[in-house]
């Protein structure tokens, strides 16, 4: 089988080793706007070759579309628009609405299934892509009823190469989800570093105080912008409600430490140490 990787960064990098290594594919393309990154790529195993979008399409089973989401939901047409009843398309978007909503009437639109990895690190690149990344980790194909029969067996069968558990859901109540679970995480992160860089000026104490706590709360605020703002701007409303909680939430902690309201804390960090029963 032969495949065609657009984006041959963290996540399409680590799909495309994956499918390697299992001997799920025979042949990679990569395509990018990168030039650096397609050599790398190829230096790395990842693609067998770099190629023209036309070109890459044309001779390939399946084509995954692994870009920043705005670039996915501007390209996903024209992409749509090569390909035959044969072939397979899939991206790997952290958004959906907007990306599902833009080829809904697309004559091609059954041969696009909308996916979802639920994994991603802080880094970038050919350089970050680890074969083993999706193991155990859930896999969301969304609005399954609109994609072609074998389509849907293929990304199916992807994801089961990947190792992944999958999960179906429509890209409404994805998105929805995503903004709770990993988009406010984000911004969380970025607001926490943007904090401590405001009020502690010296960076050499950062790095000599910093524990383990504080480097994981914010490792995500090493996330690239180019990545992240697009996901935020076609998520806006879900991340905006998620968001008007997480200040909320912000302002009981804030209340209780004015008031020395010691009794209201505790309270509080008992009700926020339910999320052990979910997260083991």
């Amino acid at each position: 089988m032969k495949l065609t990787i657009i984006g041959t960064g963290l996540i399409g990098g680590s799909i495309a080793l994956k499918l390697r290594e299992k001997h799920f594919v025979d042949c990679v393309y990569g395509v990018d706007q990168n030039e650096q990154h397609l050599v790398e790529a190829k230096e790395l195993g990842i693609i067998d070759e770099g190629s023209t979008l036309e070109n890459a399409i044309q001779n390939s089973d399946l084509i995954i579309l692994a870009i920043p989401v705005d670039g996915s939901r501007k390209l996903l047409p024209t992409i749509l628009d090569l390909v035959n009843d044969n072939q397979t398309v899939m991206d790997v978007g952290s958004t959906k609405g907007g990306i599902v909503k833009g080829v809904e009437n697309h004559p091609n639109r059954n041969r696009f299934v909308a996916f979802h990895p639920m994994w991603g690190t802080e880094n970038s690149g050919p350089k970050s892509a680890i074969s083993d990344s999706f193991a155990g980790r859930a896999g969301v194909i969304c609005d399954q009823e609109d994609s072609a029969p074998d389509a849907l067996k293929m990304v199916e069968e992807v994801a089961e190469t990947l190792g992944m558990n999958l999960l179906y859901m429509d890209a409404e109540g994805h998105d929805i989800h995503t903004a709770y679970i990993s988009h406010i995480s984000h911004i969380t992160s970025y607001a926490l570093a943007n904090t401590v860089l405001e009020k502690e000026r010296e960076e050499d104490t950062i790095f000599q105080l910093a524990s383990s706590g504080f480097s994981s709360t914010v490792r995500l605020a090493k996330s690239h912008p180019e990545m992240w703002v697009p996901i935020f701007r076609q998520n806006k409303e879900n991340v905006l409600d998620v968001l008007n909680e997480h200040i909320t939430q912000l302002r009981k902690f804030k209340s209780a430490l004015e008031k020395d309201n010691y009794e209201y804390l505790e309270e509080l960090i008992r009700n926020a140490n339910k999320i052990r029963g979910i997260l083991r």
